[in-house]
């Protein structure tokens, strides 16, 4: 699907990044993501289902959870990748502020 890491931040411009910085960064942009991803894929979702779906990644329930998302959000692919897309483009608009130049 995607991945975030020095590849990504090459993509980016940012492979100039300080290496203690990027595992940082990194991680930002993998929380980020997750909580607009999340935002999008619970909007309109009943409060019964997203605690079913809470349940399933609290108990580490990966295999349960990916079968819920299909189920029930079988979108949720095209939204990781429109959020992503949306996070590159605002890296790469604020590269220079990012990197410090």
């Amino acid at each position: 699907m995607f991945k975030l890491d020095d590849d990504f931040l090459l993509s980016l411009g940012l492979s100039a990044m300080p290496a203690e910085e990027k595992e940082a960064f990194l991680q930002h942009l993998y929380e980020e993501l997750e909580l607009r991803v999340g935002t999008r894929l619970s909007d309109g979702l009943s409060a019964e289902l997203l605690r079913e779906f809470d349940k399933l990644v609290e108990a580490g329930d990966e295999a349960g959870a990916l079968h819920w998302l299909e189920t029930n959000r079988p979108d949720y692919k095209k939204v990781v990748a429109e959020e992503l897309e949306r996070l590159r483009q605002e890296v790469v608009a604020n590269k220079d502020k990012i990197v410090g130049e």
